[in-house]
């Protein structure tokens, strides 16, 4: 276990990798799903346009959260994205011990250190799959930080596992932005009330390609909602974004996510059958997200040369626990998918 902040880049993050000269790039490297937002919700999204005089009423979208999850409205607060809600855990619960279980978006890590907290490291590893072991995280440790499924692992953790980090005095952070990829969430602990100190974030980012409006959602004990929403500036969610929030969490609309989420189960194992057929490549095979991570010697390279054949992939040594030799790819469709086992067996060839 670590406690020092090394070399990692904590700030560095997939959208670096399509910006700024990388026009005509496909995306790998950002695990948006493509083709989103749908036509609907962008409507939805612009009706919502007529309401901007007034400052924003969230009761609406937080009631269809609630409602969505089975809980009590005083179990929601609204955020501007998850990336905010790490924010305000770091700034407003008190952690003396916080833990954070990497490889896993390092973003929670760095609000903690930008807040002043000293984070140790919990550090899964490859030999095991990148598989959670409950026991490997310190008793002591006051606030527990980890990803399910985890970004860039892609690995889903039972929840029951994750269940067993809870005690009391703890608090346990549960960063579920890409549940909703997974069909039938069957590792969810949103919606669950019986896991003491339990706090689950969600994002509407990635299924439905929201990253811009910025919208996501904590569901926590209502002492602990009460916090967090103390540290929020007044009407931290803007309009549309509220309205985005409601319309995703209708039957309709969650239907279409478990249909996009089945899809995503599909093509995920075409690119990793395609990956098996590298003796170069070693891909964590237990992956139940949006993206995949790959092994391979050279990845810098690898990457580099992938850029000059069109593609964008994700480097994995800003992650801490990972080191040059890792990319996340994220899951496209099978056309783009066969491109890209093209291009990366030219990239393989040129790397040597």
């Amino acid at each position: 276990m670590s406690t020092r902040a090394d070399s990692h880049d904590l700030r560095h993050h997939g959208d670096a990798e399509v910006r700024d000269g990388a026009a005509g790039l496909i995306d790998l490297a950002v695990n948006v799903r493509t083709g989103t937002p749908p036509d609907w919700l962008r409507a939805c999204i612009a009706d919502s346009l007529a309401g901007l005089a007034a400052y924003p009423d969230g009761r609406a979208a937080r009631a269809a959260v609630a409602a969505r999850h089975g809980l009590p409205v005083e179990r929601v607060l609204l955020t501007a994205g998850a990336a905010e809600a790490f924010v305000l855990l770091a700034r407003a619960l008190p952690a003396r011990r916080p833990v954070v279980v990497h490889p896993q978006f390092t973003e929670p890590e760095a609000a903690l250190r930008d807040a002043g907290h000293e984070v140790r490291r919990v550090l899964l590893r490859a030999a095991d799959g990148f598989r959670l072991d409950p026991e490997a995280v310190p008793d002591e440790a006051d606030l527990v930080v980890l990803g399910n499924p985890t970004n860039p692992t892609s690995v889903l953790h039972p929840a029951e596992a994750i269940a067993k980090l809870a005690r009391p005095g703890r608090t346990l952070v549960v960063d579920e932005a890409f549940m909703d990829a997974v069909p039938g969430e069957p590792e969810a602990l949103a919606g669950r009330m019986d896991v003491p100190g339990l706090v689950v974030l969600r994002s509407l980012t990635k299924t439905w390609g929201l990253a811009g409006l910025r919208i996501g959602y904590v569901l926590a004990e209502p002492c602990t909602v009460a916090a967090l929403e103390r540290a929020q500036p007044l009407w931290p969610v803007s309009t549309p974004a509220l309205a985005a929030a409601e319309a995703c969490m209708s039957p309709a609309a969650l239907a279409e996510a478990e249909r996009a989420a089945c899809r995503i189960a599909v093509e995920r194992a075409h690119l990793l059958a395609g990956l098996a057929e590298f003796e170069e490549v070693r891909a964590v095979e237990a992956a139940e997200g949006p993206f995949v991570l790959i092994r391979v010697k050279r990845a810098d390279a690898v990457r580099a040369r992938l850029r000059t054949l069109g593609f964008a992939a994700r480097r994995g040594d800003t992650f801490p626990g990972l080191d040059h030799d890792w990319l996340r790819l994220a899951v496209r469709d099978r056309a783009t998918t066969n491109r890209f086992l093209q291009a990366l067996d030219q990239a393989l060839m040129a790397v040597g």
